[in-house]
């Protein structure tokens, strides 16, 4: 199934099922009225500010505000701006004025292109910003896309795409009416050891496939749903299976490359913990595809840190193990094809992923993780929850809609 089949009439179906999936998960302790609102935070430990601004690059670039200066944006992605060739950034958004300011003057923003929050919609008339890329907590990603969209602004955005499949089809449907691109952030499509891991399953290196396993976990410190938003259900949804376990769901799809014909799960959360007054501390889930093969992903913030993903066939094994991390990552295949590969720097996957929406934006060109696949993992995702709520197996369509 190629993202192009997904119909209207397909996209529309899991409009209910959003509010019966929340039924499943923690309940909200802690809701304000109005939902979360994004707001400034002090500048996280251990940033490294360039000296001097990135060069801007030759050419032809796409000029991107950051939406949230986290410390995911902060270490990870703006310093990647200097190592991408069709990219710069154009703008900056947060709700903490002395942050913004420093890191704008780091960055070469003029403080004409530094926004917060309040003052956000301004961007509209902002020429040099042509594109945002969000790095807010999850449950912020629809509200601030539909925002950027309202602007004309394109859009790439972190992962999950949102909390539910119905915000997801309100941020595709506001791309449409702006005449502009979105794209999720799934940086593991341009990470070149799991680039190769995709192209071995699809020359059949394990033979028929018969058996993936997915892990990714790691033990959360003492916190609570106030100092973490990780552990906010307003912020995060269910907790692991949204943060880490997405990158195990996905990894389940571009290694067998099918759709899971049915899905079986269970959560866990331990009472009096105070860091699980909201979200879960594991999730488990079980499919089963339309070839046969069947996939086992784990996932949590209480265990012992793990990140792999495994496939077996009937002449052989492939396995990562780190599998998505941000950097040294090992990648084998067993059996009758057995090799080790390197696949060099795991770290270009952040260039990779900026130049390859600046392409989608500048070219025209098809867009490898578009809204519509983070769509189909919020419905998979949905389903988990359901499933485990309910404690049967749910049955899915093709496009992983919930049959009934």
């Amino acid at each position: 199934m190629t993202f192009d089949d997904l119909t209207r009439r397909n996209m529309l179906r899991t409009a209910g099922i959003a509010a019966a999936a929340a039924l499943t998960l923690p309940d909200l302790a802690l809701a304000q009225a109005g939902g979360p609102r994004a707001e400034g935070q002090p500048m996280p430990e251990g940033v490294d500010l360039p000296e001097d601004p990135p060069a801007a690059p030759r050419g032809r670039s796409l000029g991107i505000a950051v939406i949230g200066l986290g410390d995911f944006a902060l270490k990870q992605m703006l310093p990647r701006f200097g190592e991408a060739r069709r990219v710069h950034v154009a703008g900056l958004v947060s709700g903490n004025p002395t942050k913004l300011n420093r890191v704008g003057a780091a960055y070469g923003v003029g403080s004409a292109s530094r926004y917060s929050y309040d003052n956000f919609d301004r961007i509209a008339q902002d020429d040099a910003v042509e594109a945002v890329y969000i790095a807010l907590p999850s449950g912020l990603h629809a509200e601030w896309a539909e925002r950027a969209f309202a602007a004309g602004k394109h859009v790439l955005t972190e992962k999950p795409m949102a909390l539910s499949s119905r915000e997801c089809e309100r941020m595709i449907a506001a791309s449409r009416r702006a005449d502009r691109r979105l794209m999720v952030a799934y940086r593991c499509h341009f990470e070149p050891h799991n680039r190769r891991a995709m192209a071995l399953m699809d020359r059949g290196v394990v033979g028929h496939l018969r058996t993936l396993r997915t892990g990714q976990a790691y033990r959360t410190g003492p916190a609570t749903p106030l100092t973490n938003w990780r552990l906010n259900r307003a912020l995060a949804g269910g907790g692991p299976l949204e943060d880490l376990g997405i990158y195990g769901l996905q990894a389940a799809l571009y290694l067998s490359n099918e759709m899971p014909e049915s899905i079986a799960a269970s959560t866990f959360r331990p009472a009096g913990d105070p860091r699980f007054a909201e979200v879960f501390a594991h999730v488990a889930s079980q499919w089963r595809f339309p070839s046969g093969a069947v996939a086992q992903l784990a996932t949590s913030y209480d265990s012992l840190g793990n990140n792999f993903a495994e496939a077996y066939g009937d002449e052989g094994a492939l396995v990562m193990n780190p599998a998505t991390n941000y950097s040294d990552l090992n990648l084998r295949v067993e059996g009758r094809n057995a090799q080790v590969y390197d696949e060099g720097d795991a770290t270009v996957q952040f260039a990779g992923e900026l130049d390859h929406f600046a392409d989608a934006v500048i070219d025209g060109s098809a867009i490898r993780t578009p809204g519509e696949m983070g769509l189909r993992d919020l419905r998979l995702i949905e389903a988990i929850y359901t499933a485990a709520g309910t404690g049967r197996t749910v049955q899915l369509n093709p496009d992983g809609t919930m049959r009934g």
